[in-house]
């Protein structure tokens, strides 16, 4: 079944390498796609991140006040996440529903080497050989090189500007830093990982990457902006209507004549 999958995946991008001519180009339009179908689970995904955003202020401030006592803690913590109508499950989901096509278009792409043959598998001429891995690439010479380590940049910055961009609203200055951290050693990592992966995947993830952080982005304003509409709805509801009295003068009362 797995192979089933992955032999579909190639059908798609050859049939666009068919339409246009050139394997990134074709790579890039399957990854595009990819995307669209994912959009929808990763608008929800957005929407969970934001809803926890709004609630992490009152979470912290649960945590700090009931530090000593877990129990109640975790009652509290239930109850703010019913007041707000988030499930820490919610933003979950969506990666593990995206996951299993991810792996499969990422191993599709490793793979690129045998499903293509002795075929010329470039990038427009910018990057010469899809199949390459950087360090291949450096034994050639480093002209030859360029295009894998700017691809080799855009793999570990497209893991560590999510993780920074995420942070931007974030009081907790000690989790803060913390996420800080881990974003520069995970970013160390991908550029230790694409080292020895092929060009292609290190174009699919770049590009996919961008796309997500884009993506994120945009619902990210629109759930702000239908945030602010409906606490303006609610303002208005609430506000008490004015409403002004004009009292008359009062005039003299004629005095009876005796």
């Amino acid at each position: 079944m797995w192979e089933v999958i992955k032999d579909f995946i190639f059908s798609c991008i050859e049939f666009f390498y068919n339409f246009c001519g050139d394997w990134g180009l074709a790579i890039i339009i399957v990854t595009v796609i990819f995307r669209l179908i994912m959009a929808p689970i990763m608008h929800k995904q957005a929407k969970s991140n934001f809803q926890m955003q709004k609630i992490q202020p009152k979470i912290q401030e649960i945590q700090k006040k009931y530090a000593d006592d877990q129990v109640t803690q975790s009652q509290e913590m239930q109850k703010v996440y019913a007041d707000a109508k988030y499930n820490p499950l919610t933003g979950c989901i969506p990666m593990l529903l995206q996951m299993p096509i991810f792996i499969a278009l990422f191993q599709t792409l490793r793979e690129m080497g045998d499903r293509v043959g002795d075929g010329n598998v470039s990038f427009y001429g910018i990057v010469p050989d899809l199949i390459m891995t950087p360090s291949g690439a450096l034994t050639v010479g480093f002209g030859t090189f360029v295009p894998y380590l700017i691809l080799m940049l855009l793999f570990a910055g497209a893991t560590f500007a999510p993780m920074i961009i995420t942070q931007r609203h974030n009081q907790n200055q000690d989790q803060k830093r913390q996420m800080y951290m881990m974003a520069v050693v995970m970013s160390l990592m991908m550029l230790w990982i694409s080292w020895s992966s092929p060009a292609g995947v290190l174009l699919f993830w770049g590009v996919s990457s961008l796309l997500g952080i884009a993506q994120n982005q945009f619902s990210t304003w629109y759930y702000k902006k239908q945030d602010k509409k409906i606490e303006a709805e609610k303002a208005t509801e609430v506000k008490p209507v004015k409403v002004e009295v004009t009292r008359k003068e009062k005039k003299p009362r004629p005095k009876k004549k005796r």
